[in-house]
């Protein structure tokens, strides 16, 4: 029996449910969800090209904003485009190497956003905690080489579902009640043994969720107790305000993250997840760019230094007043 179930893997195309939703509210989140997509990746866009082309913010917190800047706009562009399309289509169809690219780009590039967030966590505790080594323990060349090592193992280390979602048979229905390919909802479409494929999943994603969550919050428990020591004020909150966006970002991340795969499952409403899910997958990477833009002065002066070079280039001459332009130098 299970010999013939082996040999019965013949569905080669996966047709998605998609959303629910009456023609008026189609037309509503197809506009909703394009202008998030143009923000992100203009937002994300606009940030990751600041590092590269400022040597103001050529230091290894914004190095690593940048390349999770970068991740954004790739993890976006797996998910978003394919759903925009199939919101006006009546055949929502993916075939099944498509699925498993999918698949495997969305879980890349997640785990290097989740590793890359826990690097940042790392390096602002060399920063506040070991002030006096942070630029010899963080130099240039530590901080391109911890990047690499977060898309490297983001990469390699997602090759482990690719493997277990691609021994998957599939024999029987091949409509995926979701709006993108999901190994949970995979699974439950498979007619294979899905135990051990299933264990290998939650053991990687336990691993890489985990893992940088310890890490977050043993460098923020380490942050915290140095603070906390700290006899001045205006030191204690240079020293939050440093952490406070990247804090925001981390909650958002892993909270939508953990109530995607833990507390979603357990819901009986399939729409309700489809509804966390766009949380995590559209909303949450429109908010990041706005989070550490706001509140961060050096992103401020960058870009204003980069739009008044702009206009020079533009108009041959600055026309504004002298002052700000060497305001935006500093």
């Amino acid at each position: 029996m299970k010999r013939f179930q082996e040999n019965q893997s013949t569905v080669q195309v996966f047709y998605f449910q998609g959303f629910l939703i009456s023609s008026e509210q189609q037309v509503f989140m197809l506009i909703a969800i394009m202008l998030i997509y143009i923000f992100i990746l203009f937002g994300n866009a606009l940030i990751a090209l600041l590092v590269c082309l400022s040597p103001q913010l050529q230091n290894p917190l914004y190095i690593f904003l940048g390349n999770f800047s970068f991740t954004e706009i790739c993890y976006t562009s797996v998910i978003i485009p394919q759903t925009l399309v199939h919101i006006v289509t009546v055949s929502k169809s993916i075939s099944y190497t498509g699925c498993l690219l999918q698949l495997y780009f969305c879980s890349s590039f997640g785990c290097t956003e989740s590793l890359l967030l826990s690097t940042m966590a790392y390096d602002r505790y060399l920063a506040i905690c070991h002030p006096l080594h942070y630029s010899s323990l963080m130099r240039s060349s530590v901080c391109m080489m911890f990047s690499l090592l977060c898309w490297t193992a983001g990469f390699l280390g997602s090759l482990l579902p690719l493997l277990m979602v691609s021994k998957l048979v599939f024999c029987g229905p091949n409509k995926i009640n979701h709006f993108f390919c999901d190994s949970l909802k995979l699974f439950a479409l498979s007619c294979s043994d899905i135990y051990t494929s299933k264990l290998s999943l939650f053991l990687f994603a336990s691993a890489v969720v985990l893992g940088s969550s310890v890490l977050i919050l043993s460098s923020y428990a380490f942050i915290l107790g140095t603070i906390f020591t700290m006899s001045s004020t205006v030191a204690k909150q240079k020293a939050f305000s440093t952490c406070a966006s990247h804090l925001m970002v981390v909650s958002l991340f892993y909270g939508t993250l953990i109530f995607m795969y833990i507390a979603s499952p357990a819901m009986e409403n399939n729409e309700v997840n489809k509804g966390i899910a766009l949380i995590y997958t559209v909303v949450t990477p429109m908010l990041n760019p706005i989070i550490y833009s706001l509140r961060n002065s050096d992103i401020h002066r960058v870009l204003y230094l980069q739009m008044v070079k702009v206009q020079m280039f533009l108009y041959g001459k600055f026309n504004g007043p002298i002052h700000l332009l060497m305001f935006a130098d500093k």
